[in-house]
């Protein structure tokens, strides 16, 4: 049983509701998305206390893991970022004609099979900050998504496709820009010339 929260009310999730909820499961899934946290139909600390840490939960704003009877609980953030970069980069790499019920299914499960729910510790979504990581995971899932729906041609290794697709942002100590073959370009903003009458001697240098 799974409980979608998008109203922006908060609060909407009240206890009697989630314990209602909890009594007809053993792990209810609950996700309060609405954001911010003004908005937030309940809080994590709420939903678990009230489900005796059963409910698992994921919510659309960064939470703070939850410790309740000893265990620590770590509250996953549903956020988009987490399907569409490796959705993108499947799409790009597999050359796709078009994007496939079965391609964003392949991407879904790409990132639940990086979840690690359970009593405790596992939140219900992969961390934001894996991100990287999963995208490359989900990639890989949609390029043989495309392949098996006959939108793309199939790839002799698609992980290494993938790999070989992305790139690593790496930034040198000179940040300034630089013509081509040239010295860096000055950051400092041009003097003014100062406006003489025609005929006038030019100025000796400052």
């Amino acid at each position: 049983m799974i409980l979608v929260g998008t109203s922006t009310v908060y609060g909407a999730f009240t206890r009697d509701v989630v314990t209602a909820m909890a009594a007809q499961v053993d792990r209810p899934v609950i996700l309060p998305l609405s954001n911010p946290s003004e908005r937030i139909e309940a809080m994590p600390a709420d939903l678990l206390a009230w489900t005796d840490g059963r409910a698992l939960c994921a919510t659309g704003i960064p939470v703070d893991p939850v410790e309740l009877n000893g265990v620590r609980h770590v509250i996953g953030q549903a956020n988009n970022a987490l399907v569409y970069p490796g959705l993108g980069l499947g799409v790009v790499v597999s050359r796709a004609e078009r994007v496939t019920a079965h391609m964003l299914r392949a991407a879904a499960e790409a990132v639940a099979g990086r979840a690690r729910p359970g009593d405790g510790e596992g939140p219900l979504l992969p961390p934001v900050d894996d991100l990287r990581a999963l995208s490359a995971t989900i990639a890989v899932a949609v390029v043989h998504a495309a392949a098996e729906d006959g939108v793309a041609v199939a790839h002799d290794d698609p992980v290494q496709a993938v790999q070989d697709a992305m790139r690593e942002p790496v930034w040198s100590r000179d940040r300034r820009r630089r013509p081509a073959g040239g010295a860096p370009m000055s950051t400092h903003p041009a003097k003014p010339k100062p406006n003489r009458p025609p005929g006038s001697p030019t100025p000796p240098p400052a």
